[in-house]
């Protein structure tokens, strides 16, 4: 089970990341978590929102470089260590993490993450009782 996350490709320049904001403000779709990683004349941000299907469709009618993707939400606990033990149990599997994030919402801890290996990592995942979170399920928590 994974959740859809909207991938901006953004200039590095001053006005960009607001536009962004603002088209998803005005079609009222809720950010959940956001994160962005940049180099010298672009950036990516990686968005988590309430729809994300919409959101993809009127960031493509605004002509924003846009992609969707699959990556997984493990729900932990809100303690210190709950995201190393996670992230030890998918390591040890040999599946390498490409990126990761969280946030914390509704009392609980959330790890966005994508791996090199999608089928192994959520056989993994399950196999160790790791909770991921529905798509519709974090969108409730907001």
């Amino acid at each position: 089970m994974t959740i859809h996350q909207l991938s901006v490709f953004l200039e590095n320049k001053a006005g960009t990341l607001v536009n962004l904001f603002e088209t998803l403000k005005k079609a009222k779709i809720q950010l959940i978590a956001t994160t962005v990683a940049d180099t010298v004349e672009y950036g990516i941000c990686r968005i988590v929102c309430t729809e994300p299907l919409r959101a993809y469709e009127t960031l493509k009618k605004a002509d924003v470089a846009v992609t969707l993707s699959d990556v997984f939400a493990i729900e932990m606990d809100n303690k210190p260590g709950s995201a190393a033990d996670a992230i030890s149990i998918i390591s040890k599997e040999g599946i390498a993490i490409t990126y990761l994030y969280s946030f914390i919402i509704g009392g609980k801890g959330v790890l966005i993450l994508r791996t090199d290996n999608a089928d192994k990592a959520k056989e993994v995942i399950l196999l160790n009782h790791l909770r991921l979170i529905a798509e519709t399920d974090l969108a409730k928590l907001v």
